[in-house]
């Protein structure tokens, strides 16, 4: 009777079931958990240090959309930008000067410039002839001493995890990757690379596409309602752009769930395809939910995607079935010839 090596797993153990990592006893566990847990505490602090260094850098990042939405309105012609020296003293109707403008989408803009009237010092209003732009981007203001503190440590909160995101995963994989096969490793590598992908994708079109037209329908809401919309808060804008952008960006990774759900054997392509009007109602939801001013042109742009990304996962789970189906055909001939 021939006897397996020394060091080397037995022959009937397949290869998939081979790379379980060695055997531990419970406190080296503990020990290596209390190390993992250090490693991640440290890695999270340093971020945050990091991003709170560079808040100044993050929040410009963030009033990008603001600035650059696709759908900025053109300015209004019959207004005139007053000016003190460079700085944008407020803007007045064009009839209430006497002026009238009939430039496109520009307004005439006005200087106050000090006038020597005998003992007196007076402010003069000139009118230019240049054209200057202005659009009624709303100003963020801290209203409240202990505001730039608070978004500061939003910043850093939310921007120190997301630096530390990878090096928590590469903390906690190498404390939970030794333990699992080969084939368990192959998975959770697919589903981690599969779902980070969708997240920064999700991230990038709410980043670029959607926030900024949302948050422009935010404006005409408001105006509509009667409400000047021309100053926020600076705390509240941060953290609704920033819960924004995660919000999209795990929203993204449905097509994740749903295909482990698939790979388990709860969900097939039949019950997906069965569950698409419930689908697109959940996607409506949950874009009139998230947008701002939920106006439908916003939660459509929003539901879009996600009822999207289902349809691919559809794709995706017919083609793993056919498949799976095709597998378990020749496997089945093949057993038949060897019956023969």
């Amino acid at each position: 009777m021939s006897r397996e090596p020394e060091g080397y797993p037995p022959s009937h153990i397949s290869e998939e079931e081979e790379g379980g990592g060695p055997v531990k006893s419970f406190l080296e566990h503990l020990e290596d958990l209390r190390w993992t847990l250090v490693k991640c505490l440290v890695a999270t602090l340093v971020s945050m240090l990091v991003a709170m260094i560079a808040s100044s850098h993050i929040i410009a990042v963030l009033k990008w959309p603001l600035t650059h939405s696709l759908i900025r309105r053109a300015p209004d012609p019959n207004v005139v930008a007053v000016h003190m020296g460079t700085n944008l003293w407020g803007k007045m109707s064009a009839a209430s000067l006497g002026v009238t403008n009939t430039a496109t989408n520009k307004v005439i803009s006005a200087t106050l410039i000090p006038v020597q009237a005998g003992t007196n010092l007076l402010l003069s209003l000139r009118i230019d002839e240049k054209p200057y732009e202005i659009t009624d981007v709303p100003q963020l203001k801290a209203l409240g001493p202990m505001v730039p503190i608070m978004v500061g440590l939003k910043i850093a909160l939310y921007g120190g995890l997301i630096l530390a995101a990878p090096f928590l995963m590469l903390f906690i994989g190498q404390f939970v990757l030794p333990a699992l096969h080969i084939h368990e490793k192959r998975i959770l590598y697919q589903s981690v690379g599969f779902g980070i992908g969708l997240f920064i994708l999700g991230v990038l079109f709410a980043y670029f596409v959607i926030t900024g037209i949302a948050l422009w329908a935010a404006v005409d809401f408001a105006n509509w309602m009667g409400f000047a919309a021309d100053e926020w808060r600076a705390d509240e804008y941060i953290g609704f752009v920033t819960l924004f952008l995660l919000g999209m960006g795990a929203c993204f990774e449905i097509p994740v769930v749903i295909l482990v759900l698939v790979k388990i054997g709860l969900l097939d392509y039949r019950k997906l395809s069965a569950f698409r009007s419930y689908a697109i109602v959940g996607n409506l939801i949950l874009g009139a939910v998230i947008t701002p001013s939920g106006d439908p042109f916003t939660m459509l742009l929003f539901a879009a995607p996600l009822h999207l990304l289902y349809e691919i996962s559809v794709v995706i789970a017919w083609f793993w079935d056919r498949r799976d189906r095709k597998q378990a055909m020749e496997a089945g001939v093949e057993e038949r010839k060897s019956r023969r």
